[in-house]
């Protein structure tokens, strides 16, 4: 189970000169552990392609083993995310 976060990897948050819903879902996730992470998010981080050496394996793990959470937007939206990032 992965216990660092996209902070371990990519650094500490870096306030943004303006504000989205994409911009405030990866702030509010920054800190996480990737294993804790909604699928909605942990695709979001692999999409905008933040922190993919814990976030690609965690991913693969949850579509191994068909965990769903009801988070993503669309069936199969984090399988799509890793596919795209490929």
């Amino acid at each position: 189970m992965e216990t660092r976060s996209i902070a371990d990897i990519e650094g500490p948050w870096v306030e943004q000169p303006f504000s989205s819903g994409l911009i405030l879902r990866c702030k509010e996730n920054w800190h996480v552990p990737v294993s804790e992470l909604s699928n909605y998010a942990l695709a979001t981080f692999v999409r905008q392609r933040f922190g993919l050496t814990i976030c690609v394996p965690e991913a693969n793990r949850r579509i191994a083993i068909g965990y769903t959470d009801d988070t993503e937007m669309y069936d199969e939206e984090l399988e799509h995310a890793v596919k795209e990032c490929r």
